[in-house]
């Protein structure tokens, strides 16, 4: 007998490479310390949150005394707080948006799985450049979505040509994840605009009965670029984007578990708020019934702020030193806080476990949707980053 579906077999088989990580990584702390193991798997947000934080918090819990202080919240979030959000977002994505047009969400996954139980029925597909976030395929496989990984370009830009001979009448969205995990790539405005088009044609070509083509642009890095790289705003491009945020790495309050979805003004007067009345209702029916209302206070008190982004990139800095000094193969990441360099020798499992006989954790790149690659994590102390040298040239001169 079984006790769980099929889907969730197979998905529970696709992430045990992050559970064998995970594993490992405990066995080595408790024989080894954790001072002697270089964890760069998981990509837990460590610098800490703004400094008005706490100032924000003492108010809240003078607020969360009174009355439905803590109690349930409209299904949309709090109205002052997507107001204020609205105000963000409209700063941000360089158009004026509304109340009417964010839903605040359980954090960014949970924003991705709203949208795609509103649009998508048993077989529709999600295109998606490949690597991408390993959650992605769960997160439209929940509705018997089939998820489309398209290789990207070896810069790991979006092979936009590729995603169009890829979408098909029962693809519902293209997925974008910039600034991008695991790769740090920050996809440029030609690109997204290219993709905006691609959506537009495809839109017009389709018949009054059939579904909407969606530009879904994924954003919780969208703070961390440097180097003066721009990250577009997608939201204006397509009446037909809509943006997924959160405030986990951006504010490093992940734990707190605020997102949101914003969709473009246009298609929400153009389809009388269809789309987002169906996300609200999702957000209820699907068991969320509201985001945490501390968090949301939280957010809506500091969005305007951001975590000391100057940390992350010594830490980019310092890592990209340290591969280039063990001969290892990477584009230089100009967002997010990620590395996703070549294994030595081709083989990205052979790579992981020469690393954790050096005691350096890492995640292969097969579970991201390109083998021969590792996904590093720079949300770790740069005497972290510097202890892992020799062992990352070993690493590299084994798998050679």
């Amino acid at each position: 007998m079984q006790t769980v579906t099929g889907y969730f077999k197979d998905a529970a088989g696709k992430a045990s490479f992050i559970r064998k990580m995970f594993e490992k990584g405990l066995e080595l702390k408790a024989t080894f310390g954790a001072d002697a193991v270089c964890d760069f798997s998981l990509g837990n947000p460590d610098v800490p949150p703004p400094a008005a934080a706490a100032a924000a918090l003492h108010a809240i819990a003078d607020d969360a005394v009174k009355p439905l202080g803590l109690g349930y919240c409209p299904n949309a979030g709090i109205p002052s707080v997507r107001e204020t959000i609205a105000r963000h977002l409209s700063r941000q994505q360089s158009m004026p948006l509304s109340s009417a047009d964010v839903v605040m969400t359980v954090g960014a996954a949970s924003a991705l799985v709203d949208i795609f139980r509103a649009t998508i029925e048993p077989g529709d597909e999600v295109v998606v450049p490949s690597p991408y976030f390993v959650e992605y395929g769960n997160y439209c496989g929940h509705f018997g979505g089939v998820l489309v990984p398209v290789p990207s370009k070896d810069d790991f830009s979006p092979d936009v040509e590729a995603i169009a001979r890829a979408v098909t009448p029962r693809t519902r969205a293209i997925l974008v994840n910039t600034p991008n995990n695991p790769t740090g790539a920050v996809y440029s405005r030609a690109d997204l605009e290219a993709l905006a088009r691609l959506v537009d044609e495809v839109n017009a070509g389709r018949g009054e009965g059939e579904r909407t083509l969606f530009l879904v642009s994924d954003e919780p890095y969208r703070a961390f670029a440097y180097d003066g790289v721009e990250v577009p705003a997608i939201l204006p491009m397509t009446k037909y984007a809509l943006v997924v945020g959160s405030f986990s790495k951006t504010l490093s309050m992940a734990g707190e578990r605020i997102g949101y979805v914003a969709v473009n003004p246009a298609l929400t007067a153009e389809d009388s708020g269809t789309l987002v009345s169906t996300l609200i209702l999702v957000n209820r029916t699907l068991g969320y019934v509201n985001a945490p209302v501390i968090g949301q206070r939280l957010a809506a008190a500091i969005c305007n702020e951001t975590v000391d982004l100057s940390i992350y990139k010594r830490r980019r800095d310092l890592m990209a030193d340290v591969l280039a000094g063990a001969g290892v193969e990477f584009q230089m990441p100009h967002g997010a806080f990620y590395f996703f360099p070549k294994a030595p020798g081709g083989d990205d499992a052979k790579f992981v476990d020469a690393l954790l006989a050096e005691r350096i954790l890492a995640v292969p790149g097969a579970g991201f949707g390109r083998a021969g690659y590792i996904r590093l994590s720079c949300s770790v102390d740069e005497a972290i980053i510097e202890r892992s040298r020799d062992g990352f040239r070993r690493a590299a001169e084994a798998c050679r």
